[in-house]
């Protein structure tokens, strides 16, 4: 008999159901290497470019290619493997992390180096499409926003502990090392979720996801235009930060401002899992609100330090808990097909992603520094239009416990 069958009567029905925390872990030590190999090029160019023989610019690339890898095969590859077991598709993909890390670290060639970078994007489309689902469920009803929390806080301690800690590696040893260090974590996890992470069976035939019919699903489009105006807001933003900063003469200041960040983040993420069963309607709104204003604010006060420190704590607060609350979002508007309606958010999320490099430099160069807050408040103002609309189905008011 399941936690949530228990009868009331039987003596153990106040008895709160325990997380899987290690299973749980396990899951955002997944999360971290996917979201840490794809962001560990951006404090290495320099080191990367030279032993490449390539521009910075050019290196740059290894990141984009990655983004482009989750976004062409998320969706093929998560309909053609729907039928495999859970924990196999997730040690397949993690098993691919460890390849194509060691191949990027060995690699003396340009070509074979963005080669194993879009394979480090593959196996990400598999994992970020499987990841939220495997976390739902492995706990009892009313436990799935906790569960997703903790398994998507390996992105936020990514962001602020990783990229520095991989950025200090490469610099103090070898660029090399830092990505042979995330293919021992690779090997680690593995042994680690053979250990300790439940299996589950993938669909049967007859039950198979088709993404047409979860984009009929109510509430699955307005969770996927969300997820794709949000994160392409944010990345044009993140992904300048470091010229915003030097816009406004604080470029010194950019590894504070970062950690700052991050750690505004955890607290996100964190505050996001204790209340995301409850009220994902409101800390969505809430999240969308606080990015805005924090773009809003440093679009406006430019010539102030501390104020600026402020709006990247309240951007932190709002853009931690943002994962969760879509992947959760989607998850539940999905139903029967919550596995397709993840693989279209994976897939929209990585496009956001790409998109939002490219449109961010052509802003940089033609607007200058300050279009970059206030394109990602123009951004928003739909999302959050959508968000308050989709009270219904997508965004629903109070769910219980």
């Amino acid at each position: 008999m399941t936690t949530q069958q228990l009868p009331v009567g039987s003596g153990v029905q106040n008895q709160r159901p325990k997380l899987p925390i290690a299973a749980l872990l396990a899951l955002a030590t997944a999360v971290f290497i996917t979201s840490l190999t794809e962001t560990l090029p951006a404090g290495l160019l320099p080191e990367m470019s030279a032993d490449l023989h390539v521009s910075e610019s050019a290196t740059g690339q290894t990141v984009t290619v990655y983004a482009l890898g989750t976004a062409l095969t998320a969706i093929p590859l998560t309909a053609a493997t729907s039928q495999w077991r859970r924990k196999h598709l997730l040690l397949t993909a993690i098993a691919g992390f460890a390849a194509a890390n060691t191949i990027t670290a060995i690699s003396t060639s340009y070509p074979l180096t963005m080669a194993a970078r879009f394979m480090a994007g593959v196996a990400a489309g598999l994992a970020w499409a499987l990841l939220a689902g495997y976390a739902r469920r492995m706990v009892p009803v009313g436990l799935e926003g906790k569960a997703i929390a903790i398994a998507m806080a390996g992105i936020p301690v990514a962001l602020s502990l990783g990229v520095p800690a991989g950025t200090f590696i490469g610099t103090t040893v070898t660029w090399q090392a830092a990505f042979l260090a995330m293919s021992a974590l690779a090997i680690a996890l593995i042994v680690w979720i053979t250990a300790v992470v439940p299996d589950y069976p993938g669909q049967r035939q007859e039950h198979r996801s088709q993404m047409r019919q979860a984009l009929r699903v109510p509430g699955v489009v307005p969770v996927l235009f969300v997820t794709l105006v949000f994160v392409l807001a944010h990345t044009i933003l993140y992904a300048y930060i470091a010229a915003f900063l030097a816009h406004v003469r604080m470029a010194g200041n950019t590894d504070l401002v970062l950690l700052v960040f991050g750690g505004a983040s955890l607290v996100s993420i964190w505050f996001t899992g204790a209340l995301i069963n409850r009220w994902l309607r409101s800390l969505t709104i809430g999240s969308t609100l606080l990015v805005g204003a924090a773009s809003a604010t440093l679009a406006v006060v430019a010539d102030s330090p501390a104020l600026i420190h402020l709006a990247v704590l309240l951007w932190g607060l709002g853009w931690g808990g943002v994962p969760t609350l879509l992947q959760t979002a989607a998850g539940h508007a999905g139903g029967d097909q919550a596995d397709s309606a993840q693989a279209m958010l994976v897939t929209l999320w990585n496009v956001a992603m790409a998109c939002g490099g490219v449109v961010g430099g052509v802003l940089l160069d033609s607007l200058g520094a300050v279009s970059l807050p206030w394109s990602a408040v123009t951004l928003l103002v739909p999302a959050l239009v959508v968000v308050v609309s989709a009270r219904t189905h997508g965004f629903p008011a109070k769910r219980s416990s």
